[in-house]
């Protein structure tokens, strides 16, 4: 009951952010972001590009609050909680339906999610919805979809859950778990694709969208462009409202539309570990205490020792920050390999600053005996090829789904859809499995902090960054649009309004 109260309050506070919208005000917003393949499949877009254009078109039982980003029901106009906690009921909003009029039933979200944790399209978010009964066994290929724990009652959508989950509605909030119908070019959110070509994406305001009275744009453009010098200067001269990036931060002539904000993010390192001699956790640890961390972090915003960003009431874990060259040489001596033996392949993006990376740890490794061998792919396939790229160690940027350290450790866990690093341990897999189980926030938080201790402890990841938004917007002109940890800032609260400007008193 509580938190449906609290759900309740936040949509009466988003929807509130409309009532100032003057329509006379309303026209296109034109956003700008680089140019990249763009795939608006929620069930396959893995990109927060792509994450950002998908709150607009699609929509599942509960969409982002734009400033506080707590879960604010969408399609499910409300629901409640077994007292075991394991049993989900959402009551699908009456009236709601696709962008063609047709309606949006129970039946359509649970047909979304079969789909996404389906074995044939293997949905890189789908091991999300492990906590479901059956999920996991369905997903793996070990069960069959009519096993999965949820079920239809009218318009009630009944989800069964193998251990309570306090989360489960942010986990909802993920574009992956969105209604999508059968039907192309129909959807379920408040905007519609016109057209998407290399150069736009156009959408439109979808008038048969059960809160239509409340979005204001209706339509919105989106530019790719990596013309660094001609985007600045078109932004200058106010043909985009929202810029991304590909913008030459230092050259824009009013300073209050940069806004930068540290967000729920890390960059880090990871390595193969199913492969000799890197699947020795010692081995591992002579190359991170070899590794030269105040050079690598040093052009960072915000410098991190640690797999997540603490959070409130998260427990400090021991990170990584010293050098310690000698040490690591004593552990490759008493390995006794060869140097024939101790070749590590290094995966890096084609950007500058990877491979100047790559270059400081060359030269760092180099002095404990161990030779570098640096392969580079293009950035816009980087994450793609992975899976099929022959090397030891990658890079990786990664943004939570929402703020909980589940989101990061989540990419760790033996049987996750998220895991890209061949790195398995049951012990850590218990702990999460057993944190899963604890309904006290900080009890939770605390066995969380063990699995990431865990982990660090294996010396599987290199931590660089924690990562920071940039985004260039003049929020005296954009209302609906906060600064939040996630950056995602849901399309449907965006709105032009009267931009206040301050004049002289001569008087």
């Amino acid at each position: 009951m509580h938190k449906k109260t609290a759900c309740l309050i936040l949509l009466i506070l988003a929807g509130s952010l409309f009532f100032a919208a003057d329509t006379s005000l309303q026209r296109q917003l034109v956003i700008l972001q680089g140019e990249f393949p763009y795939n608006l499949n929620p069930h396959q877009a893995t990109y927060a590009s792509e994450a950002q254009i998908l709150t607009g078109l699609y929509e599942g039982l509960f969409s982002y609050h734009p400033y506080t980003l707590e879960p604010v029901p969408a399609i499910a106009e409300s629901y409640k909680i077994s007292r075991n906690k394991k049993i989900w009921t959402f009551t699908i909003r009456e009236g709601v339906t696709y962008s063609d009029g047709t309606p949006i039933t129970a039946e359509d979200v649970k047909r979304s999610w079969l789909t996404v944790m389906s074995p044939e399209v293997a949905g890189p978010f789908a091991s999300l919805l492990d906590c479901i009964e059956g999920a996991e066994a369905y997903r793996t290929g070990k069960g069959a979809a009519e096993d999965v724990g949820i079920s239809i009652n009218g318009n009630k959508l009944v989800v069964t859950l193998t251990t309570p989950t306090e989360h489960f509605p942010k986990i909802l909030c993920h574009h992956a778990f969105s209604v999508v119908p059968e039907k192309k070019g129909v959807y379920s959110g408040p905007f519609t694709l016109t057209s998407q070509t290399s150069a736009e994406i156009l959408l439109t305001k979808n008038e048969k969208y059960w809160d239509a009275s409340n979005v204001a744009l209706p339509s919105i453009k989106i530019v790719l462009s990596d013309d660094t010098e001609e985007n600045t200067f078109q932004f200058n001269l106010g043909a985009y409202d929202w810029a991304m990036d590909t913008i030459s931060g230092n050259r824009i002539y009013e300073s209050q539309t940069i806004n930068l904000a540290a967000e729920f993010g890390t960059e880090f390192l990871f390595f193969m570990t199913d492969k000799a001699p890197w699947n020795n956790p010692d081995i591992r640890e002579a190359l991170l205490l070899a590794a030269p961390w105040d050079e690598l972090r040093k052009d960072y915003y915000i410098k991190a020792e640690t797999l997540i960003l603490p959070l409130s009431g998260y427990p400090s874990v021991n990170g990584f920050s010293d050098t310690d060259v000698d040490a690591a040489k004593e552990i490759i001596k008493k390995s006794g390999l060869s140097p024939e033996e101790l070749t590590l392949t290094y995966a890096v993006t084609d950007s500058s600053y990877s491979m100047q990376q790559a270059a400081l740890l060359a030269d760092a490794w180099a002095e404990i005996g161990v030779t570098l061998n640096i392969i580079t792919l293009p950035s816009y396939i980087y994450l793609e090829s992975i899976a099929s790229t022959n090397a030891d160690l990658f890079t990786y940027n990664w943004i939570g789904d929402f703020a909980d350290p589940i989101t990061f450790l989540e990419l760790f866990r033996s049987s996750s859809s998220l895991r890209e690093t061949r790195w398995e341990s049951q012990e850590y897999d218990n702990l999460l499995a057993e944190s899963s189980l604890i309904t006290d926030p900080q009890d939770r938080y605390n066995k969380l902090a063990e699995a990431e201790q865990l982990l660090l402890d294996n010396f599987v990841i290199m931590p660089l960054a924690h990562s920071v938004s940039l985004n260039y917007i003049d929020t005296q002109l954009i209302g609906g649009w906060y600064m939040n940890s996630l950056d995602i800032h849901p399309l449907k609260n965006i709105f032009i309004k009267q931009k206040q400007t301050e004049t002289l008193n001569l008087i």
